[in-house]
């Protein structure tokens, strides 16, 4: 080797030695092999349930247009001004990374036209989003969600089962020291007439509250419920809660929802402070928190937002959803099953008379709990309707419940395939099915 060579080597070498290795950015990470086995598991058991309660999977992009969350997410949220990634491409159009992700679903159901097929459209999702906030333990600016959208149904029924399936799919992953917080946030209507007064409140205190709070008290005073400065709290505990200004209509459904959640065994705590931290929600919001996290202690929220859709420029269209932060969750997870999934519904429960729902919303819970996959509509119709919508929905049985089987203390259970059908007792109808799906219980 030449001497120029040798010079131009050494160089090179010394050249190396004084780059900094790159690092990944700052509040992002990477998830090693020994942390993504348990990742996949939690994955596949939160599929699991989804899929149980007649769930399917949508997957849309991270890169969206900027007005998509201006819009839906509400412009004067910490979100949208503060916390959001945003540039203008070489087409000049201005794009963000997706801070979450109902936005999106709702944005993919209008634009495919979903609503044009009918019906309520249960979709789940799982993947990054990015906020720019500061990072601590359990929150990174590329953060992991999964969640879930019910599109269709104005139904407080829906809101039951919903929380139903968020308590059974926590307790499949091993998290059992968690507590659900539920408040309603009303309609438009009536948390016009809520906000005004909360205003009217907020005038004679902001002066002692911290400078965001002294911000959103003018932009968006909702917000103000929601702020975790230390100081600040005996203050807002005196502020009006929203539960005293609900309208008749929207307090009949939030009693609708608590009296469903305690038939069905789900404990929950009234929380009039509760009220998200996006714009869209309408009535019942939710928190589900774990005190093994400390401070930041929300495993997941969500709630209803009735008006979404109509915000995005399509038909009016009822929704309900819910998204788990998945790095706060991983933190909180003791223990984990792999279990296989099933795609086909096992189960349609058709039920007429409303003295035989109970009976067919308790089936239903038994069946899924067992790890069979069922479903059930919330509207009164007839027996053939219901069995054109178990074939609709592909379902291997049929459960039928009316008065003639609340008499008589048996179930009808029929094989849409062959058309054949056999009189069961409520409590061996899981035995059944798994002996006819050829399943071992769970």
């Amino acid at each position: 080797m030449s001497r120029p060579a040798r010079t131009y080597l050494r160089r090179c070498r010394e050249a190396l030695k004084k780059v900094n290795p790159i690092r990944s950015v700052k509040g992002t990470r990477d998830l090693l092999p020994a942390e993504t086995a348990l990742w996949q598991r939690v994955e596949e058991e939160a599929r699991r349930v989804f899929v149980a309660y007649n769930f399917r999977e949508i997957r849309t992009p991270v890169l969206e247009p900027t007005v998509l969350f201006a819009r839906s997410v509400g412009a004067d949220t910490d979100i949208v001004t503060k916390e959001m990634y945003t540039f203008t491409d070489r087409d000049n159009e201005s794009l963000t990374l997706r801070p979450e992700a109902t936005a999106s679903v709702v944005r993919a159901y209008l634009e495919h036209g979903l609503y044009n097929e009918g019906g309520i459209h249960k979709l789940y999702y799982m993947g990054p989003m990015f906020r720019r906030e500061r990072p601590q333990k359990g929150r990174y600016r590329q953060f992991y969600q999964i969640g879930a959208e019910v599109l269709g149904s104005y139904h407080p029924s829906i809101d039951a089962e919903f929380l139903e399936m968020l308590v059974l799919f926590l307790e499949r992953v091993g998290v059992r020291d968690f507590a659900l917080l539920l408040n309603s946030v009303g309609c438009p209507k009536c948390r016009a007439e809520y906000v005004k007064a909360l205003r009217r409140a907020l005038e004679r205190v902001k002066v002692d509250l911290c400078a965001d709070c002294q911000r959103r008290a003018a932009t968006n005073p909702l917000r103000v419920l929601d702020c975790k400065v230390e100081a600040d709290q005996p203050i807002i505990e005196k502020l009006p809660h929203i539960l005293e200004h609900l309208c008749p209509e929207c307090q009949q459904h939030f009693d609708r929802v608590t009296g469903e959640l305690k038939q069905r065994g789900v404990a929950y705590q009234i929380t009039p402070r509760l009220v998200r931290g996006l714009d869209y929600y309408t009535r019942t919001t939710f928190e589900i928190t774990s005190s093994v996290l400390g401070a930041q202690n929300a495993l997941l929220g969500g709630g209803r937002y009735d008006g979404l859709a109509e915000m995005l420029g399509g038909p009016p269209t009822p929704g309900f959803g819910v998204a788990i932060g998945q790095d706060r969750l991983m933190l909180a997870v003791e223990q984990a099953a792999q279990l296989k999934g099933e795609d086909q519904l096992a189960a349609y429960v058709a039920w007429m008379g409303e003295q035989a729902l109970p009976l067919a919303a308790q089936l239903a819970q038994d069946l899924r709990r067992q790890g069979i996959s069922a479903e059930l509509g919330y509207e009164p119709i007839k027996l053939k309707k219901s069995l054109s919508v178990a074939n609709k929905l592909r379902a291997r049985f049929a459960v039928i419940i009316g008065e003639g089987e609340l008499a008589s203390g048996r179930c009808q259970v029929k094989d849409m395939n062959t058309g054949q059908q056999e009189e069961v007792e409520p409590a061996r109808i899981a035995q059944y099915l798994q002996e006819k799906l050829g399943k071992p219980s769970v």
